[in-house]
């Protein structure tokens, strides 16, 4: 596979990235924390994820609690990834050159954050994101070289 076409992947995998993280904002804005903590009740007190006072049930609560206190934070930080991620991936398919070192930066300051998040909240997925984003910023790069040599040459 050419680094062209993996290149076109990451971003459109970035892109459907972005645009869930958007709608996801934008659902949270909608739907009242009632509902979401009313869920998570429902989801253990039916036994659905084993004993209802076990590790998941507690967590699952916990995680529920957490978020009707920082929903707005949620909420705002849903809504500004998928913005920015929608943004810098048009640009991207367009080949605005300005872009690919904004977007090697953005990028790269996801990674920092999705690990700085992994590491205080031990999560399994971050890690992983982190090292997707790491391989997206490469192929950025790769292909803003690529594109300015094709311009010297032009």
């Amino acid at each position: 596979m050419s680094t062209e076409k993996l290149f076109r992947i990451a971003i459109a995998l970035k892109g459907l990235d972005g645009a869930l993280q958007l709608v996801g904002g934008l659902v949270l804005m909608i739907v009242p924390a009632t509902v979401i903590s009313g869920f998570a009740h429902a989801v253990v007190t039916r036994d659905l994820l084993g004993d209802p006072e076990g590790t998941l049930a507690r967590h699952l609560e916990l995680a529920a609690g957490h978020f009707a206190e920082g929903r707005t934070f949620a909420v705002v930080y849903l809504v500004a990834h998928g913005l920015i991620k929608l943004g810098l991936v048009w640009a991207l398919a367009k080949k605005v050159m300005r872009a690919y070192p904004v977007a090697a930066v953005v990028l790269s300051a996801f990674v920092v954050y999705e690990i700085f998040r992994a590491i205080h909240t031990h999560s399994l997925a971050l890690p992983f994101f982190a090292a997707l984003d790491v391989l997206i910023v490469v192929l950025v790069l790769r292909e803003y070289r690529q594109l300015k040599r094709d311009r010297v040459a032009a």
